[in-house]
């Protein structure tokens, strides 16, 4: 009887390594993606702050179909290095009920660990997340592009002013932008 209760035990400590391992994949996943969309929002950001009274069309850049993606891949696979994963394929542009996004898929770079389970010693753990960036800020877009305009971005009212912007006029990018897990 003792017996048959310790390799429960073990078996039971076999699935909770396996668990702890997918969750750390989870976690590293999670934390790829949002990061090659928050480097997506880091570029709409810097565009929007480049174009705001230099391009007659710099409201585009409040549209997150701007952003080229350039850092997205870089972005995730930094977070994936520093969660001990590794980035498969790197990050992959999708869209999320017309949002973009980027998918990723990790592999952990260590594994499940030795157990009474074969094979689990060289088994790591994978995991997929997508992260998707959307607007906050609703706006009417003006006749004349050098026109002050109004974002209202969920009750805080933000006006930009082309003819006399200055950097610091810009929020945290948070404030216009939505970065978030799609489920």
């Amino acid at each position: 009887m003792t017996g048959i209760l310790l390799f429960a035990a073990f078996a039971l400590f076999a699935f909770a390594q396996a668990a702890s391992a997918r969750n750390g994949a989870q976690s590293a996943a999670d934390a790829a993606a949002l990061a090659a969309a928050q480097a997506d929002r880091d570029e709409l950001m810097e565009g929007l702050e480049g174009a705001i009274g230099v391009d007659d069309n710099w409201l585009d850049w409040l549209d997150p179909d701007e952003a080229t993606g350039v850092g997205a891949t870089a972005a995730a696979q930094e977070l994936a290095a520093a969660n001990d994963s590794t980035l498969q394929g790197g990050a992959q542009p999708t869209e999320v009920n017309g949002f973009p996004g980027y998918e990723v898929e990790i592999q952990t770079n260590y594994t499940v660990g030795e157990s009474l389970i074969p094979g689990t010693e060289t088994q790591q753990a994978t995991a997929q997340a997508t992260a998707v960036i959307a607007p906050r800020c609703d706006f009417e877009a003006p006749d004349d592009p050098l026109d002050v305009v109004e974002l209202d971005c969920g009750g805080d009212v933000i006006e930009i002013d082309p003819e006399d912007f200055i950097s610091n006029d810009l929020p945290d990018a948070s404030v216009l932008f939505s970065v978030y897990l799609a489920e």
